[in-house]
């Protein structure tokens, strides 16, 4: 395991940051009911079923996929207390289709709802899939909006009323279907559990090449790339202490999402550098982080 000292913690040199385009791609989830799991997220969340193949299923909008649901029934749900994935955030372009999506889910899976926030830089709505995995589907404030402090930006937690929410921002179209909207949703960041923020800043920051964007002491730490708020994220709230993860339901990896063999290139030697195992199928690169959460790394448009 890759331990946070001081060496670690940072790397300085531009060529040992994410290339600034560099963003978060496809989730991919192990579960147990492939059949409940595509409702929630296509009846419930609106994100359309772009291919369906044996035990798999790819949902996203537009084409572009979010999540990958692949059907593992032999595994079993990780013990309380595990590292693995907090949330799936799935932003979304507007407030009218966040709001559609909100209400559908509400509406068809009441007990999934576990809250909702006004985090500064974004409007959020927090629910458990039929799996108890989390799920965050978010729209971002403009970042001219967005209020930055020595390269750390204002992230809060301020209660956002869900009832005035939707009936401020709901359609007619948001209400009758919100899976036939015209916009995009995809993506936007990923929540982990881990089992210390020093460590998780070591390799994602200093490994990855993540930049650290906000802390929250030594529970939870926030990383991007270009500017973003965050793509990724780390907390000990439930997990602290965790060390790797048995194989169960859940988080089956990130894809990371690089603009060009060079930007892949520089991460390959940077894990190669630090001794952390890694895997290329000439198309993809794969490797773990201290708690084996598994990230997948492609290029833009291959």
């Amino acid at each position: 395991m890759i331990q946070g000292n001081a060496e670690q913690t940072a790397a300085k040199n531009p060529e040992d940051r994410l290339d600034a385009l560099s963003t978060v791609g496809t989730v991919t989830l192990k579960v147990a009911d492939l059949d409940g799991m595509i409702r929630f997220y296509h009846e419930g969340v609106g994100l359309a079923v772009i291919a369906q193949k044996g035990d798999s299923a790819i949902l996203g909008r537009h084409g572009v996929p979010a999540l990958i649901l692949e059907h593992e029934p032999a595994l079993k749900h990780a013990a309380n207390g595990a590292a693995g994935l907090y949330h799936t955030a799935i932003l979304f372009d507007s407030r009218a289709d966040l709001a559609a999506s909100v209400y559908s889910v509400a509406r068809k899976y009441p007990s999934q709802f576990t809250g909702s926030a006004d985090h500064f830089v974004s409007e959020a709505f927090y629910f458990d899939d039929p799996e108890g995995n989390g799920v965050e589907l978010y729209f971002d404030r403009p970042r001219e909006a967005w209020q930055w402090n020595n390269g750390q930006v204002n992230m809060g937690t301020v209660y956002l009323d869900p009832n005035t929410y939707l009936q401020s921002n709901m359609t007619q179209e948001g209400l009758e279907n919100p899976v036939g909207t015209d916009q995009a949703a995809s993506v936007g960041h990923v929540h982990l559990k881990v089992g210390d923020t020093v460590t998780a800043r070591a390799f994602y920051e200093g490994v990855v090449g993540f930049d650290v964007t906000t802390t929250l002491g030594d529970q939870a730490i926030f990383f991007s790339v270009g500017g973003y708020h965050h793509h990724l994220a780390a907390n000990t709230w439930e997990s602290r202490g965790a060390m790797g993860r048995a194989p169960s339901l859940g988080l089956g990896e990130i894809d990371l999402i690089l603009p060009n063999d060079d930007a892949v290139g520089a991460l390959r030697e940077r894990l190669t550098a630090r001794g952390v195992a890694q895997h290329s199928d000439g198309r993809t690169l794969t490797f773990e982080d201290p708690w084996k959460n598994a990230l997948r790394v492609t290029i833009q448009g291959a």
